[in-house]
């Protein structure tokens, strides 16, 4: 059965995920700051709890959590740990409250950490950025139930063959609890579905197949073989696979532009019918995307399903 996510925000449902930023954080006195990303990240915590109940309302059956849900929590002026914050344990708790909610649920979660987190730079003080990050993504991703963490593969660096090469290498390196949930995802303009397939099988680990990357920067597969190589990435570790979805907003000539609001039904694959896969639908319309998207399938609500 389909399984269609909504990525990370609400255009209608009144819930809505605080940030700031590390300018503003370093204006505080420094008795304030941790008060300040406490509130923060507890709120934060408490609206993923509701955006848990909202996905299951509306039967949508997967969520894509925002990486920066503890903001600035990595960073190197103003960074901090869960268990230095004030209200530290009732940011724990209501996380696992949505562990047990999304569990119950029977929904699934996923990370995608932003452009920058990038295994595949030439500079090593890119690479250790992106390294911390990912450990702050594992923890949240153990807190909250989440068992994916994507990322692109990165720029090409002028050389596709020795970026590619310091990607495995990276990857190799991860510890576990970052490397048991990392998945690869074609992109727009560097690395196409083609170039991961064999990075992924070296490494054991899935590829996530975005479709509209895919026909912007084709590599000679169809959309059905790249569809099926991809499923076989998944199987091998033996989860679910994950897709992407979305539509051009300005219409296929300006492929690589800004999503649409909504999915255009015909720029769905006929080759994802009838699929056990978790699909993310990027669109600016959000939860009205997803549920338009569902209704014109003819999926049921994911809640009914019985799993």
């Amino acid at each position: 059965m389909l399984r269609l996510g909504l990525c990370c925000l609400f255009k209608q449902s009144p819930i809505h995920f605080r940030s700031t930023t590390a300018t503003f954080v370093k204006k505080l006195a420094p008795s304030l700051r941790l008060d300040r990303l406490s509130d923060i990240c507890l709120a934060n915590a408490r609206s993923l709890l509701a955006a848990v109940e909202e996905v299951h309302r509306l039967g949508i059956g997967a969520f894509r959590v925002s990486s920066p849900l503890l903001p600035l929590y990595t960073h190197p002026d103003v960074g901090y740990r869960l268990e230095e914050l004030p209200q530290g344990e009732a940011i724990v708790e209501s996380l696992g409250a949505v562990k047990e909610l999304k569990e119950r649920y029977r929904l699934r979660f996923s990370l995608h950490p932003d452009q920058f987190t990038l295994l595949s730079s030439p500079r090593p003080e890119v690479t250790a950025a992106a390294l911390k990050d990912l450990e702050y993504q594992a923890m949240l991703a153990a807190l909250i139930g989440a068992d994916t963490i994507n990322i692109h593969g990165g720029g090409v660096y002028g050389d596709k063959v020795s970026a590619l090469a310091r990607l495995v290498e990276q990857v190799s390196a991860l510890p576990e609890p970052i490397r048991s949930r990392l998945s690869l995802e074609n992109d727009d303009k560097s690395y196409t579905v083609k170039d991961l397939l064999p990075i992924c099988a070296e490494l054991a680990i899935p590829l996530v197949y975005d479709v509209h990357h895919h026909r912007c920067n084709p590599d000679g597969l169809s959309i059905a073989e790249a569809t099926q190589a991809c499923l076989k990435t998944w199987q091998h570790v033996g989860r679910e696979a994950y897709f992407h979805i979305s539509s051009p907003r300005d219409g296929w000539e300006g492929k690589s532009g800004p999503h649409a609001d909504f999915i255009d039904l015909t720029d769905f694959p006929d080759e994802w019918s009838g699929l056990d896969v978790t699909i993310d639908v990027e669109a600016k319309a959000k939860e009205l995307a997803v549920v338009k998207l569902r209704q014109e399938l003819g999926l049921p609500k994911w809640q009914f399903l019985d799993r």
